[in-house]
């Protein structure tokens, strides 16, 4: 069984070449797409040459064993590389893994479950690296952040640093594109304080996941609905709605504890690491007006159940995620 352990991840995709496939799954499919062409480049040396690699999708995923077979024209490695990968692949992938055939099958499959069949004909072969993408969190994220932008010698200060990771997203592609947008705005060796990421970022992500979680508490359905299919469309996923979403409910139970406590609603909101972005002060005191204490909790409850039923294999997880948004819409009495 070829189950690549996370701290090994970066080793495997660097030598791409000693496997005869790569199968890539989970739910970060930002994350999925960028060690697909990781591994393409390593091998093929880029990833849009059509004589050395073969790019599939879903409607053309059913020439995979005729791509894998396939003599390069101009010498060298081919690379198959399968976007979008199915469950009814299993058989086409096993008559490719018999065949003898030199061509790298990397293979995008952020569909399929522990059970699928896939999974498990890529986990048992000596010669495939079976690759899990989640969305980084916490110090995960924290390290993909920092090394980004030390590449290009920039530094950035720690109270930045803990207001980014605080407005990113989870999906990896949402991710490089806000530390680009940083790279940009550093220059080559600059320096991000608070301030510069604040102007530079924005709300970040907020253009999609916070903007659909803080429309829906302060009960707007309309605005919450067009975020959400925003978010959805530019990859993210169900279960990153429901962390968004209760990311957000626990800072405001932080805050609803503060003030119950006695503590001054501006103060409260001040005093959260990071603190709330300006740009969101409005939006935060009215979801505060809308929600009590205990409501609040009531949807922290229901959007971890949201989470966990997204993880069941054959779940409709687009439309939990839509009702569930369309849920927070209306507060209900804990």
């Amino acid at each position: 069984m070829v189950k690549i352990d996370a701290r090994n991840i970066a080793r495997t995709l660097d030598d791409a070449g000693s496997w005869r496939a790569i199968v890539l799954h989970g739910e970060d499919t930002g994350l999925i797409r960028e060690r697909a062409a990781q591994a393409v480049r390593r091998v093929a040396g880029t990833t849009d040459d059509p004589f050395q690699v073969a790019q599939l999708d879903r409607e053309t995923q059913d020439r995979l064993e005729e791509e894998a077979t396939a003599l390069s024209l101009i010498g060298g490695r081919r690379v198959v590389w399968v976007r979008d990968g199915q469950e009814s692949l299993a058989p086409l992938f096993k008559r490719v893994l018999d065949a003898d055939t030199d061509a790298l099958v990397v293979l995008e499959a952020p569909g399929i479950t522990a059970r699928s069949k896939l999974r498990a004909l890529a986990e048992a072969h000596k010669q495939v690296a079976s690759i899990a993408c989640y969305p980084e969190e916490g110090r995960a994220l924290s390290q993909t952040v920092t090394e980004a932008l030390a590449q290009a010698g920039v530094t950035i200060d720690r109270d930045a640093l803990i207001w980014l990771l605080g407005v990113l997203g989870s999906d990896r592609s949402g991710v490089r594109g806000e530390v680009e947008k940083l790279l940009l705005y550093a220059g080559p060796n600059g320096r991000l304080d608070l301030s510069s990421v604040q102007d530079c970022v924005g709300d970040a992500g907020g253009n999609s996941l916070e903007d659909a979680a803080f429309s829906a508490l302060c009960g707007n359905r309309m605005m919450a609905d067009q975020a959400l299919e925003r978010a959805l469309a530019d990859g993210a996923n169900p279960v990153a709605v429901a962390r968004t979403v209760l990311g957000v409910l626990v800072r405001l139970q932080k805050v609803a504890q503060a003030v119950q406590d006695g503590q001054g609603r501006a103060e409260a909101m001040k005093s959260l690491k990071p603190p709330v972005f300006f740009k969101r002060t409005a939006a935060f005191g009215q979801a505060l007006d809308r929600w009590s204490l205990p409501a609040l909790a009531l949807a922290a409850r229901e959007t971890q159940a949201f989470e966990l039923a997204c993880k069941q294999s054959a779940s409709p997880d687009m439309a939990l995620c839509r009702r569930h948004i369309a849920s927070l819409c209306t507060v209900r009495k804990a």
